[in-house]
């Protein structure tokens, strides 16, 4: 799988497994992305980034990586093997499917939330960190 953002300045390739889609609703979330960030990850030692990416420290336990040429949203990077791979980023057909919703109750008033996926109304170890 490989992905990029909108300018082709940063690229990257996953070689290895990719877990399901979750959607973030917190506000960090909302704030770097103008809504929710909907994102998959995989092991961070099986993805190869091309390009310099800009990283943000957002809180004392995760920094986000974006594009410095066109901002767009790329990664988020936290503790554990694993590294967040923003889902819109990735290039062609996935065959990924949302496995639910973290932080619903930080969620911006002018949404709702359909269908009968998972919501939890904030972390969810298990849901965030598997890999399909």
């Amino acid at each position: 799988m490989k992905g990029g953002c909108l300018c082709g300045a940063v690229t990257y390739m996953i070689d290895g497994p990719l877990r399901p889609v979750v959607s973030c609703h917190c506000a960090q979330c909302r704030k770097t992305s103008g809504h929710y960030v909907a994102a998959t990850s995989a092991a961070r030692d099986q993805i190869t980034i091309v390009g310099q990416v800009q990283w943000y420290k957002s809180s004392e336990t995760a920094r986000r990586g974006f594009c410095p040429t066109c901002g767009s949203n790329l990664f988020w990077d936290g503790a554990g093997a694993n590294m967040s791979i923003h889902a819109g980023t990735l290039d062609g057909a996935t065959g990924l499917q949302t496995r639910g919703h973290i932080y619903v109750a930080d969620k911006g008033d002018y949404y709702e939330i359909a269908g009968d996926l998972p919501q939890v109304p904030q972390f969810d170890l298990v849901m965030t960190t598997m890999v399909k």
